[in-house]
């Protein structure tokens, strides 16, 4: 059938050609960490081809993609199949996460609840959707699986634009994705989530709470609160919020007219100028691409003579992998130090630890800027430099993704699974996903409102600080050691 199906369609592509049309591009949705793809379909508008060319080239996909093991398995798996992979993960998962001992999640009640629906399992898709009900009962974002579906939910951080907590019983909005439909619309910092597409907000978080839990903390109804603000892929969300006056609004989020989390990308990777006073500024974009190490080092070459460094880690809600966010560590220590600590599931805990890279060192004084999301190996950057010393941590908390990430793919489906499979700690114990900025940004602060960028402004205003401080040690320790929240009060509005 399909050797049928493959010459009938070159037999067609050879004699007929296709005629190009006005369609759009074709828009995917890619989370680097865990390598997911999915693809919109234009119906009827066809494809753009630009000659007889890239029409073979096109048939010959077609074949490869109708011999792949994924489709084949799409069609032709069986229940026994779809049980024992289930069975594999679950037990590799019972054997292997390594934050069991944080969550309340009944793993036994887990394979309880979930095994016996796979009667109702008839393709991958389905087990596609079955599984991510399964991991949900981890409540964890650095736990997925590496595919998805048109309808399944967004990945928290990097398919979120705006970042809620429950404050007093309130959904309350804490944070926004600078330049993302969320911003776009009009929603602010302060305002009440009150309802996500048409249905009452504890509702929608009841609906998606893990159903294994022995009790439900703070932490589950976070992030059943964050998971239904994310949405899925397929549906545009509607948001009725309620501002400070207490005057509800409804708005209307990912239009095809706004940027959105899941039809974007940097070009460069990594951004770069002098700012006023002879200050530096990096912003990193990707910590994924290989090519971000010489982008970085080109960077750094055009701001040596600067006197202190911002380095802005706000965006990286993909995080990355440490060859990439190593040699951007060592380009600013002269001697090997450790950064992270490590505490493998089997295996005795360690420090992890970095060497200096490239002909010469930044020795000037830095200020790291992090907010919700900077996530993973983003995290990893800023508790490193922390620990070394070697910066101040300048924001808001960031993701709290949990630990280092391992891979599993299951043997039928060939389906992968990204998990937390080792716990990863400041150099001082502290667990990387609770680490709190030395400067403590609260943006709900209205004193902060006169700032387009509030954290930003802290952070220029603190490296200056720095500067005049210690005007003749550009080498000189700047970890910040104070993070009682008076204190840090006190400190950000004298800079300011």
């Amino acid at each position: 059938m399909k050797l049928v199906l493959s010459t009938i369609f070159i037999l067609l592509l050879v004699t007929c050609g296709l005629r190009a049309s006005n369609s759009p591009k074709k828009r995917s949705i890619r989370d680097v960490d865990f390598k997911n793809f999915t693809f919109d379909w234009y119906p009827g508008k066809g494809w753009t081809v630009v000659n007889i060319t890239t029409a073979k080239l096109l048939a010959t996909a077609f074949i490869v993609c109708l011999n792949s093991p994924s489709i084949s398995a799409q069609q032709s798996l069986s229940h026994e199949q779809f049980a024992s992979d289930f069975d594999q993960m679950w037990s590799s998962l019972r054997d292997n996460y390594a934050y069991f001992d944080k969550k309340e999640t009944d793993w036994n009640r887990v394979r309880e609840l979930y095994r016996p629906k796979l009667d109702d399992v008839k393709s991958r898709s389905d087990f596609v959707t079955l599984l991510e009900r399964v991991l949900d009962e981890l409540y964890d974002n650095h736990t997925s699986l590496n595919t998805n579906l048109k309808t399944s939910p967004r990945i928290v951080p990097t398919g979120l634009d705006l970042w809620a907590e429950w404050r007093k019983g309130r959904a309350v909005i804490t944070q926004l994705r600078s330049g993302f439909s969320a911003e776009q619309v009009g929603l602010k910092v302060g305002m009440e989530i009150i309802s996500i597409n048409g249905l009452p907000l504890k509702e929608a978080i009841a609906r998606r709470l893990p159903k294994s839990l022995k009790a439900i903390n703070g932490d589950a109804r976070n992030w059943a609160l964050r998971a239904v603000l994310a949405g899925t892929h397929d549906r545009p969300r509607i948001i009725a919020a309620k501002d400070q006056n207490q005057t509800v609004a409804v708005y209307k989020l990912d239009l095809p007219t706004q940027p959105t989390v899941d039809d974007y990308s940097y070009i460069p990777k990594a951004e770069w100028k002098m700012l006023p006073r002879q200050i530096g500024y990096i912003k990193i974009n990707d910590l994924v691409s290989t090519e971000i190490v010489s982008q970085f080092d080109s960077a750094l070459a055009g701001l040596r003579t600067s006197r202190g460094l911002v380095l802005d880690l706000r965006d990286i809600p993909k995080g990355g992998n440490t060859d990439v966010a190593e040699p951007i560590m060592g380009r600013l220590i002269d001697r090997r130090m450790g950064y992270q600590q490590v505490v493998p599931l089997h295996e005795p805990k360690y420090v992890k630890e970095v060497s200096p890279g490239g002909d010469w060192t930044y020795k000037a004084p830095i200020v790291v800027l992090v907010n919700r999301w900077t996530g993973s190996m983003g995290e990893g950057i800023a508790i490193g430099l922390d620990g070394m010393k070697r910066a101040t941590i300048v924001g808001t908390q960031m993701a709290g993704l949990n630990g280092g990430i391992f891979n599993m793919e299951l043997r039928h489906t060939r389906i992968g699974i990204a998990y937390a499979g080792e716990k990863l700690n400041h150099i001082n114990g502290t667990p990387r996903e609770n680490f709190v900025p030395p400067v403590l940004v609260n943006l709900l602060d209205r004193r902060l409102s006169r700032f387009g960028d509030p954290i930003f402004e802290v952070g220029y205003e603190t490296l200056n600080k720095l500067i005049n401080a210690h005007p003749n040690k550009p080498g000189m320790k700047v970890g910040v050691k104070h993070r009682d929240p008076m204190v840090v009060e006190r400190a950000f509005f004298e800079v300011l």
